[in-house]
């Protein structure tokens, strides 16, 4: 397999199982063994076996070849020997204490020329027109909206003769007697005490005033004679 295609294969496998700090680097000028080698890191024993898991069958899948699988055991430092290419997926404190970096990191080489894909096939693919899905409303050409402008509506202005007037309200002139209706039940009531009023007035004042008929009471004075002593 073209060690293009293989590198993109990697990556893309170590990508989908979210494998973290990923690096690549050319070793043809340090080692006849192997061209490339990768390192990748886990967060777990479970994410590193997963991740070698995902190269190993993405690679069979294309038609590679896995010479050999070492550290599932321990899921802490995996090794997947692809011949031509060499995949360490090691967790942080390993793969800070062991630095491979600075072992094969002469030539180290950019993740997003090594996902390039070399093959005729893929770049007829890339080159074909992708057609658009009709039930997605994102993938279908918008038309072009013409923004709107809102008119105000014209304030209305009074004209002279067309407004309705009101009736001015009529003023009760200070001091004037303001004469109110009174209710006919009430106006009777009133007038029967009044005629009771009077009728007793009458009859105390005929009670106190002495009888015309009868006659002065004659008062009688007698006077004393005095006898003058002889």
């Amino acid at each position: 397999m073209d060690i293009k295609k293989l590198q993109t294969l990697v990556v893309d496998a170590l990508e989908d199982v979210k494998g973290q700090d990923i690096v690549l680097f050319d070793t043809t000028h340090l080692t006849s063994l192997f061209d490339r080698i990768a390192v990748v890191s886990g967060t777990s024993n479970r994410q590193t076996k997963a991740l070698a898991a995902s190269v190993r069958d993405k690679v069979k899948a294309a038609g590679g070849d896995v010479v050999g699988l070492e550290g599932e055991d321990t899921g802490e430092w995996v090794l997947v020997d692809l011949g031509d290419m060499i995949v360490h997926i090691m967790q942080p404190a390993i793969r800070q204490y062991y630095r491979l970096e600075e072992i094969w990191g002469e030539k180290p080489v950019k993740l997003g020329a090594a996902k390039r894909k070399s093959s005729a096939e893929a770049q007829e693919a890339d080159a074909a027109p992708k057609t658009k899905s009709k039930h997605l409303a994102a993938t279908q050409e918008q038309p072009e909206v013409k923004p709107v402008r809102e008119r105000k509506p014209a304030a209305k202005k009074a004209t002279e003769g067309t407004a309705a007037k009101k009736p001015a309200a009529k003023k009760i002139p200070t001091g004037a007697t303001v004469k109110v209706a009174v209710p006919k039940a009430a106006a009777a009531d009133a007038a029967a005490a009044k005629a009771a009023k009077a009728a007793t007035t009458k009859r105390l004042a005929k009670a106190a005033a002495p009888a015309a008929d009868a006659a002065p009471v004659k008062k009688v004075i007698r006077r004393a004679v005095k006898k003058v002593a002889e």
